[in-house]
C-alpha cells in the first residue's frame, strides 16, 4: 500500500511539472519565433494564490503547514502580488525582456 501511495505522489508531481515545463518551452520558442516581429512573450509561474475559492482548501492547517514551511516567505501569494509582475512585463519598462517565466513563489524554487 505504501508503495502505491508513493507512486501516486510521484505521478502527481510529474503531472504538475509536465504542463509547467510545456508552458516554459512554449514561452521560449514563441519568444524566439516572434521576436523578429517585435512581439515579446513571457509567462509567470505563481505559487498558490489565495483567492476566495482557493482559501477553503489551502487555509486548512494540515494542507498549508507542510508547504509554507518550505517557502522562505512563509505565506501564499495574493492576486495583487501576481498581477504586479505581469503589469511590469506588459509595460514599456520591460521592453527588452522576452522569453522568461519568473517564479512568483515566495522563494520556493530557491530551495
Amino acid at each position: 500500500m505504501q508503495e502505491l501511495l508513493r507512486k501516486r505522489r510521484l505521478c502527481f508531481r510529474q503531472n504538475v511539472k509536465d504542463p509547467k515545463a510545456a508552458l516554459e518551452n512554449i514561452t521560449r520558442c514563441s519568444a524566439l519565433e516572434l521576436g523578429k516581429h517585435n512581439i515579446r512573450v513571457n509567462s509567470v509561474n505563481p505559487t498558490v494564490v489565495m483567492t476566495p475559492i482557493s482559501s477553503g482548501h489551502w487555509s486548512q492547517p494540515h494542507v498549508a503547514e507542510p508547504f509554507l514551511k518550505q517557502m522562505p516567505l512563509g505565506r501564499w501569494a495574493t492576486e495583487d502580488e501576481v498581477a504586479g509582475p505581469i503589469v511590469f512585463l506588459l509595460s514599456d519598462a520591460a521592453s527588452m525582456i522576452t522569453g522568461i517565466h519568473p517564479p512568483i513563489d515566495g522563494g520556493y524554487t530557491c530551495r
